[in-house]
């Protein structure tokens, strides 16, 4: 296959390393925006920004950075992959509209509604079905983390589409010896995990470093799964998939792993570091700030209790403060454990 990754972060290289790794019979190409990014890592063959010290295999290939090397690569590719964060998915879409191969996002997340216009935000489906709906589309999604996938570390994903060619290919190009694709037709379940897991992680990084304990660890990643599952489920979704890698799987490895940027947030939140000075230390995106309000604004409008969700949101909008928002959700009052999706 003859595969292009637009988007030269770290998770678009690690899996354009992956993909190129151990004898592959594809043929992978790493597009970066930026043309001295892309001029780097043709010449010194890392990507010191975002992959610091992993060399790329031999096989992998650096095209020509900016619209001139994009527009040099399109032509002629089996799979293109978008890499960009979920800001910038919405300017690639356009671009490939009429893209014949399929094409699959692996950003997590909401797209935020313009502030002049208003109105809610859109998953990556949505917006693909907006701005390309003759794409053959699909997302990539799952527990991973970039730096393991690079290195070879055994990883498990799902591959989520409609269209069964686009699962296809997705499970051609990635499935090997460390890395296992899963494919599902359930797109905005993967999606909704995939964007609440990323709440959630600000969550539970706020809980450790407030030092409450494994058991309030717990508590919060189970609650946070049935308020993920409630939103999915009145999205479309198949409450199975919320058990899956994209739900369950995404959410403990991101709520839990040290190498999680949303995490990192909630921990320095913890220790009391603002906002901007926690986002700012990453050097990364942390899609679950962006996010927060726009998964709120959508389980709002659909009647659908989030208030876990809604604890990060007057935390991370300053209306809260860390032992506030603890407070806020011991608080409640008591309710069922509901299997049915009922009140969290």
């Amino acid at each position: 296959m003859k595969i292009a990754i637009l988007g030269a972060g770290a998770w678009g290289t690690a899996l354009a390393v992956r993909a190129s790794h151990g004898g592959s019979a594809h043929t992978v190409t790493l597009w970066a925006r930026d043309t001295a990014h892309a001029q780097s890592m043709a010449s010194d063959r890392v990507n010191q920004r975002y992959l610091p010290g992993l060399v790329f295999p031999d096989a992998m290939h650096i095209a020509k950075g900016g619209e001139a090397g994009l527009r040099n690569l399109l032509p002629d590719q089996d799979l293109i992959v978008l890499a960009a964060p979920m800001a910038g998915l919405r300017v690639l879409l356009e671009r490939l509209r009429d893209q014949a191969c399929p094409v699959a996002w692996l950003c997590k997340g909401l797209e935020a509604p313009p502030l002049d216009v208003g109105g809610l935000g859109r998953l990556g489906h949505e917006v693909q079905q907006s701005v390309a709906p003759a794409l053959r589309a699909g997302v990539l999604s799952g527990p991973s983390f970039a730096q393991e996938v690079a290195l070879g570390q055994p990883t498990a994903l799902v591959a989520a589409s409609q269209d069964p060619g686009v699962r296809d290919s997705l499970v051609q190009a990635f499935h090997g010896r460390s890395l296992r694709v899963y494919a599902t037709d359930d797109v905005v379940g993967v999606e909704v995990g995939g964007a609440v897991k990323n709440v959630l992680a600000i969550a539970t990084g706020l809980c450790d470093g407030l030092a409450l304990g494994l058991n309030a660890r717990a508590a919060l990643i189970t609650r946070g799964l049935a308020e993920m599952t409630r939103l999915g489920v009145a999205l479309g979704a198949r409450s199975q998939t919320f058990t899956g890698l994209s739900g369950l799987g995404d959410l403990v490895l991101t709520a839990t792993g040290d190498l999680s940027r949303n995490r990192k947030v909630g921990l320095a939140l913890a220790r009391g570091a603002s906002l901007e000075h926690a986002v700012a230390e990453l050097g990364h995106v942390a899609e679950g700030v962006y996010c927060a309000r726009t998964v709120l604004q959508r389980a709002e409008d659909l009647g659908v209790d989030m208030p876990v969700t809604r604890c990060v949101v007057a935390l991370l909008d300053g209306r809260l403060q860390s032992a506030q928002a603890l407070a806020e959700l011991m608080g409640r009052d008591p309710k069922a454990e509901a299997p049915d999706l009922g009140a969290n």
